[in-house]
């Protein structure tokens, strides 16, 4: 694979189950480390940095997990917090655990995905559609330069899945990074990213701007036929 993605682009990454979306957003926020080739991050190889400086880039790289790892036991407000562990050290990190530290930037991110007044409820007992939007609080408090979100919309009905991915998208290219996701949506693609990139067996077999796609044409992709 040999994919480059330029500051200020909104990327959808889509291919069949098992086509290698997953992995490369996992090569891309170092969960995985490829066995051959070069990988560049926001300008550095994450496979040569350890220590501060892996966190560092890991705290400028924010992941929206397809299975969200959420702590079902914590209360959201110690959830949502937990997307600036990178930037705090251990010790405000674990006083946060106690007594919740800036809760008004939590409540602020929680408002902006509908969620304002379940700050403080065990995340376990919300519904997979508000546990997902937890998970996008969790990195609007991050403020990240690079956004790479697994599925950020599969339990969302159509308008807050609008609002997750240009949320998302704003987020990202409004401190001049980038947004990757991947979905399996063609219409959310086409309206909310400028490119398109389709994967299969781990290769890019696509690569065109989103405004050249047509909704059937990505489901002719997917094998899908009317």
């Amino acid at each position: 694979m040999d994919l480059a993605v330029a500051a200020g682009e909104r990327v959808a990454v889509v291919g069949a189950s098992g086509a290698g979306k997953s992995t490369l957003l996992n090569v891309l926020n170092g969960a995985v480390t490829p066995a051959a080739g070069q990988v560049r991050v926001l300008g550095r190889d994450p496979t040569a940095l350890r220590g501060r400086e892996l966190r560092r880039l890991r705290a400028r790289t924010g992941t929206v997990h397809q299975h969200l790892e959420l702590t079902g036991a914590l209360r959201v407000v110690h959830n949502v917090n937990a997307g600036r562990l990178g930037s705090w050290p251990a010790s405000r990190a674990a006083w946060s655990l106690l007594r919740p530290q800036d809760p008004g930037t939590v409540r602020d991110a929680l408002g902006r995905v509908g969620l304002a007044d379940r700050m403080y409820e065990r995340t376990d007992r919300l519904s997979g559609g508000q546990r997902q939007r937890v998970a996008l609080a969790r990195l609007l408090v991050q403020q990240p330069d690079l956004v790479l979100a697994d599925e950020p919309a599969s339990a969302l009905d159509p308008a807050l899945a609008d609002l997750a991915l240009g949320l998302l998208g704003d987020l990202a290219t409004g401190r001049g990074g980038a947004l990757l996701a991947c979905l399996h949506d063609p219409a959310l693609a086409l309206r909310h990213c400028d490119r398109v990139v389709g994967l299969a067996a781990g290769r890019v077999v696509l690569d065109a701007p989103a405004r050249s796609l047509t909704v059937v044409e990505l489901e002719r992709f997917y094998g899908v036929t009317r």
